[in-house]
């Protein structure tokens, strides 16, 4: 794969729409690197090099995204985004800095594109991953406002990187004999448990699940999706795994051809592998909780005989069997 591709590839996991380029101009072609549109309409032109020990023409790149904006292959905002593949690029930022295209144009490193990643996979907030994107588009930072806005919605949404496992268990003391203290499962605990499910659901659905945010999953068609979120045993509740189920997730998994949650058991070698479907026609029956970071639904697991596993489904229906959508997990090392 050459590094144009590996960039654009890059593109695609931010969440942008991407249509890979020539990479060598013709004649009759433009030789752009990859047009990238995001979910809010700005388009980037990106121009990939794998060093910048030469001089680079600003006004041929510059000169692609006119031709596209001429041919109408690109509209609405637009800038241009060049991505080297080492650190050392003080010659290039000058070259930049000095031309008359610097408020078009924004410089980045394959591995600080990497880390933006990194960080918008370990994001579950929509709004975190769309103030991700706009460090990639130029922006005017003498007043750094936004720049801080940037730097703290990621930080609250980032920092408490397993909250959608532990939100529920936040609101009291469990499985501790102390009153008022909390005991959570470590956070790297929960990650390989969720890699070990995902891995077992690519091979279950027949599709490979690639990482979108840090519970949410698809295909590389986007067609199968998945939500896959985790809980410890609580054996002071009446039913022993509890989740949250947020209304952004619902509506990822709306958006595919299939869509399944994934209920994951710290303790058990079984994943639960539950159509949208089936989550859906029980939705209205489950209770909700809103905090000042949304609203979500609550989802119990009940152990009503030994190894056998029901979703509590509260305000007098009957509960939901999960049985026939267990997925075994490989054994234990």
């Amino acid at each position: 794969m050459v590094l144009q591709d590996l960039v654009n590839e890059l593109g695609r996991r931010l969440d942008y729409r991407v249509t890979n380029g020539r990479y060598q101009g013709t004649a009759n072609a433009i030789g752009f690197d990859g047009i990238w549109v995001s979910p809010e309409g700005h388009t980037i032109v990106t121009e990939v090099k794998t060093t910048d020990a030469y001089r680079i023409s600003l006004d041929t790149i510059a000169g692609y995204r006119e031709k596209l904006i001429a041919a109408e292959t690109i509209a609405g905002e637009s800038s241009i985004l060049i991505v080297v593949g080492r650190q050392d690029t003080g010659e290039l930022e000058a070259q930049i800095r000095g031309s008359r295209h610097a408020w078009d144009i924004r410089l980045i490193s394959a591995d600080a594109l990497i880390k933006l990643i990194k960080l918008k996979e370990n994001s579950d907030d929509p709004e975190t991953v769309r103030k991700i994107r706009s460090v990639l588009a130029p922006v005017e930072y003498t007043r750094l406002d936004k720049l801080v806005d940037v730097m703290f919605t990621t930080a609250t949404d980032v920092e408490p990187i397993f909250a959608d496992e532990q939100e529920e268990a936040r609101s009291e003391p469990v499985d501790t004999k102390q009153p008022g203290v909390w005991e959570f499962t470590d956070a790297s605990l929960l990650q390989l448990k969720r890699d070990e499910i995902i891995a077992a659901a690519s091979k279950s659905l027949g599709a490979p699940l690639v990482k979108k945010t840090r519970a949410l999953f698809w295909s590389s068609d986007h067609a199968v999706r998945v939500v896959c979120t985790i809980s410890k045993r609580y054996d002071r509740r009446g039913y022993p795994y509890w989740y949250a189920y947020h209304p952004q997730w619902d509506e990822f998994l709306s958006e595919g051809e299939k869509g399944y949650l994934i209920l994951g058991c710290m303790d058990l070698r079984v994943a639960f592998v539950i159509p949208r479907s089936e989550i859906l026609a029980i939705l209205e029956y489950l209770n909700q909780t809103e905090t000042e970071r949304g609203t979500y639904w609550h989802l119990h697991i009940v152990e009503p005989a030994a190894d056998q596993f029901e979703l509590l489904v509260s305000k007098g229906r009957a509960n939901l069997p999960l049985s026939k959508w267990a997925l075994p997990l490989a054994a234990s090392a």
